[in-house]
């Protein structure tokens, strides 16, 4: 088992790494080609109101990415996690996955995109109104999430597990966590690993237990994991990190405001808001972030070490925290060792 988790992700971290390289060169090839230029132009010629052409614009350059990255999206999250056996997911649903996902994703793009350049027209400092929006959308997103987005992908009920549930509820009063519900998800359809999750904002603030995790793991265990989940909001993570990303997105868009002017002359367009720039964006946010990867991870592992060390102390469980941690590696497949320099670019304990 620890061989095939090691194989499984080195292909994981080797097709990132491709993934990662394949979408700079695209876009380095799109800009300095001139087809950005000409797409533009293009489109230009049907005469469409300025926020019509943004979306159809945005509409066509991720459609092309979209073809342009398919064998190797295909490969990467249906083909690989069923030869390791981590899914019994068919084609059709996956491809029903990917419809869902690509709609989502134009539909979030378009909003933050029309903002980008609603705000650069508006204003000087455009990059910290731009910044102030993102930021706040991410929460409303992130409060949203689990009654709007998740539902499209997973079914899940409420915990039929009586026994269960009012042993969540009860660590929930323990460690002083305001929980509205506690539900279960249909993890099985999609993947064969294990995951639970306390996620939400305010109302929407509830526990999603996959099926994957409850069915094969004991009471203690499942305790211990929903104790991690909780610490997480008791150590106050959520907001966190949500100032970190708040100054990571406030830094990336001050770079932009402060550098475009030099890296829009490479590509030969005049200014941001010429919608053949955005790709020049793209190009951004990926470097942006390859370069502040390191610093996410360290955070991460950070409050993972933190919430563990909590759990622990509030469940006094070690043993059931041991095999816990033991059982999801070897259903998850997850390196116990990485190499260093994946460790410093992952989210991980390690």
């Amino acid at each position: 088992m620890p061989g095939l988790a090691k194989s499984y992700s080195h292909q994981k971290y080797t097709l990132s790494i491709i993934d990662t390289v394949y979408s700079i060169a695209l876009l380095l090839i799109f800009l300095g080609s001139g087809l950005s230029l000409y797409l533009e132009d293009f489109l230009k010629s049907f005469g469409l109101p300025p926020y019509l052409l943004i979306a159809v614009y945005l509409g066509v350059i991720l459609f092309l990415y979209y073809l342009l990255s398919l064998p190797l999206n295909f490969y990467t999250s249906f083909t690989l996690e069923h030869k390791f056996n981590l899914t019994k997911q068919k084609a059709g649903a996956w491809w029903l996955d990917q419809l869902k996902s690509a709609i989502l994703g134009y539909i979030i793009s378009l909003i933050l995109v029309l903002s980008f350049y609603w705000v650069l027209g508006k204003f000087i400092q455009w990059w910290l109104v731009l910044s102030i929006f993102w930021i706040v959308f991410s929460v409303v997103l992130a409060k949203l999430a689990p009654v709007l987005i998740i539902p499209l992908f997973f079914k899940y009920k409420k915990l039929e597990d009586e026994v269960l549930r009012q042993r969540i509820f009860d660590l929930a009063v323990k460690m002083q966590v305001k929980l509205m519900d506690v539900f279960e998800i249909d993890f099985s359809k999609k993947t064969l690993k294990a995951n639970a999750a306390f996620t939400g904002m305010g109302k929407t603030k509830r526990v999603l237990l996959a099926d994957t995790l409850k069915d094969k793991y004991t009471l203690d265990e499942v305790e211990v994991i929903l104790a991690h989940e909780f610490a997480h909001y008791r150590l106050k993570h959520m907001l966190k990190l949500i100032a970190v990303n708040s100054l990571l997105t406030l830094g990336l868009f001050y770079l932009i405001f402060r550098t475009s002017v030099y890296t829009l002359g490479v590509f030969k367009l005049d200014s941001l808001a010429q919608m053949a720039s955005l790709p020049l964006v793209f190009l951004y946010f990926i470097l942006f972030g390859i370069i502040m990867a390191p610093l996410e991870a360290l955070v991460s592992r950070l409050f993972e070490k933190e919430a563990d060390n909590l759990a622990l102390k509030v469940t006094g469980a070690k043993e059931a925290f041991i095999s816990l941690m033991e059982k999801l590696a070897s259903q998850n497949l997850a390196d116990r060792n990485p190499h260093p320099l994946m460790s410093l670019f992952q989210n991980s304990k390690k």
